[in-house]
């Protein structure tokens, strides 16, 4: 289904939500749900149609509705729609998206108890605030309950590190059943966002009734949501639904394309393709007399537009296009590059294993370095280290580099910058660890100019190597303190301070907008786990994938380098630094 197609559908059905709200009549809501079911189900283009002045040719469009699309898809807006939100509170009709709620509930349940989004109507349901309604008993509270959350997780966001596993768990499960050909992530998930919406898979086979099988008999199901010929839904027993989707294999490339996105960057790419004369849909590209040129496999696509295939975390129109078109686009950050970890916290303060369980498992990655960057003294509740003690943790470090070597453990801190911008180690501590990386772990509220002067008064001390977490958010959590991050940016540059993108998928911080900037400005970064146990170093894997979509190439990441000459930046950086 084109995209506009898919729009117009979602308007006509908004439209039809809200005159049920108003109890308009039976017959005008039903009119605006065939027709938005009509334009979801056809395969022509409805702007082609609109050109051709056939608006109505469309099954369930009559010249009354004809004449709203024609204004959307001229304007990019509907006054009908608009003075009907105007009317009708939009909170309420989101409550229709629970299958169990019709409009007289949802009327019922925003006038009764003032509820007018799905979280609200879940709470209630699970605090039994539904049942005093008329017509609603217990059984149907439940229900209400069970769908609210699902839809709830279905429109919500949930971090990447928490909806690319469930992803990869189904693609692991399924990929070697005979009918399936190839199966891929799609969506936001592929392009690595850091928040994802929904979680989709597509699958290429000439078999989809196997393929449903299949998903929809998984180990990890806990309930099929729906069952479809081509298309399916399953809850997981993490209660994350997963919707899987079988595509032709001949149209396979043009579908993981188009369903992949961004949207931006897919409508910039149909531009190139009407630019030629052509027509790109998720079915293919097709030349004017309608002849399929390309759509098995991505690569074909963007080859036949006159392009390089671009890596998915690029895709955000942000001059990927452009960049595919002059065959310039960037040599991305691979997680193979990554030839250590930087930031990473063992049990002699917030972490979960000891420092040689940490090495051990650096090891067994391939590394070839890692720096044991456990807290400094004030931060007490993550039981950061005395001075006494960082002096017998060197002790150990040194006993675990003869027991380990060639592999190379550095001696780390990641040191507090105190609220007036002091470290929280004096100079001549710092001046025993190997690798200093600075953090802000206190007092997020201070205002913008203090926090900037607190961070670039800290980029100033010459043992600071690298700046971690650079703006303190957390996802879903918590957002970036108030900081001037191109005052910080500039700053690193000049001290020569690195600034990391911190792997943990509630942070992801430096974010990819603000990596691509520092990439801009001649910043090296550092792609670590920020590791609390063994098995967290594969976190790496979100700051390489947030890196990417910054269009961060190998050279501009600190621990790419081997050992020898990351250890020779280090004292080059430290000297130079010091001697200034």
């Amino acid at each position: 289904m084109a995209r506009r197609n898919e729009e117009l559908s979602l308007l006509l059905e908004n439209i039809a939500k809200l005159l049920a709200l108003k109890s308009e009549s039976p017959f005008r809501i039903r009119a605006y749900e065939e027709a938005a079911r009509s334009i979801s189900a056809m395969a022509e283009d409805i702007e082609d149609l609109h050109r051709a002045g056939r608006l109505t040719d469309i099954a369930g469009v009559g010249s009354s509705i004809g004449a709203k699309l024609g204004e959307y898809l001229d304007t990019g807006r509907s006054s009908y729609y608009e003075g009907l939100k105007r009317e009708v509170s939009v909170e309420a009709a989101d409550l229709l998206d629970v299958p169990s709620i019709g409009p007289a509930r949802a009327k019922l349940v925003h006038e009764r108890l003032g509820i007018s989004t799905v979280a609200e109507l879940e709470r209630a349901a699970r605090e039994h605030r539904l049942q005093g309604l008329p017509g609603f008993g217990e059984k149907l509270e439940d229900r209400i309950a069970r769908e609210a959350a699902r839809v709830a997780q279905r429109t919500g966001r949930m971090l990447l590190g928490m909806a690319l596993p469930a992803a990869e768990e189904v693609v692991r499960l399924l990929r070697d059943r005979p009918a399936v050909l190839e199966i891929n992530p799609a969506g936001s998930i592929r392009r690595m966002k850091e928040t994802i919406g929904d979680i989709d898979l597509l699958v290429a086979s000439n078999r989809p009734g196997e393929v449903m099988d299949a998903f929809t008999t998984l180990p990890i199901a806990r309930e099929v949501l729906a069952r479809g010929p081509t298309r399916s839904s399953i809850l997981t027993r993490d209660n994350l639904q997963i919707d899987l989707r079988v595509i032709k294999p001949d149209e396979y490339g043009s579908a993981l394309q188009y369903f992949t996105g961004s949207k931006d960057h897919n409508i910039a790419l149909r531009q190139v393709a009407i630019n030629r004369g052509w027509k790109l849909s998720e079915y293919g590209l097709f030349d004017a007399a309608g002849k399929r040129l390309a759509g098995r496999t991505e690569e074909e696509v963007y080859r036949a537009l006159g392009m390089d295939w671009m890596p998915p975390e690029l895709r955000e129109s942000r001059g990927e296009l452009e960049a595919a078109l002059g065959h310039q686009l960037p040599d991305l950050v691979a997680l193979k590059a990554v030839r250590g970890d930087l930031h990473v916290h063992s049990d002699w303060s917030d972490g979960y294993d000891p420092p040689e369980r940490m090495v051990e498992a650096a090891i067994a990655r391939g590394y070839q370095y890692l720096a044991l960057t456990d807290h400094s003294r004030s931060l007490g509740v993550a039981g950061g280290l005395s001075i006494e003690r960082v002096r017998q943790q060197r002790r150990l470090v040194d006993q675990l580099n003869q027991r380990y070597a060639p592999f190379r453990v550095l001696h780390g801190t990641e040191v507090d910058i105190l609220p007036s911008g002091d470290l929280d180690y004096p100079d001549d501590v710092l001046a025993q660890f190997d690798l200093v990386a600075a953090s802000v772990h206190s007092a997020f509220g201070q205002p913008r100019e203090r926090m900037t002067e607190r961070i670039l008064r800290a980029l100033r001390n010459p043992y600071v190597a690298v700046l971690s977490h650079p703006t303190g958010r957390l996802l879903l959590r918590r957002p970036e303190y108030e900081v001037d991050v191109e005052a910080v940016l500039q700053a690193a540059a000049q001290q020569g301070v690195a600034l990391e993108v911190d792997g943990q998928p509630d942070r992801l911080d430096l974010n990819d907008l603000w990596a691509r900037r520092a990439r801009d400005v001649g910043v090296l970064l550092v792609c670590n786990s920020d590791a609390h146990s063994a098995r967290q170093l594969e976190l790496v894997r979100y700051a390489v994938a947030t890196a990417r979509r910054g269009w961060v190439e190998p050279r501009t990441v600190l621990n790419t380098l081997p050992i020898k000459r990351l250890l020779a930046h280090l004292s080059r950086r430290g000297r130079k630094r010091r001697a200034a």
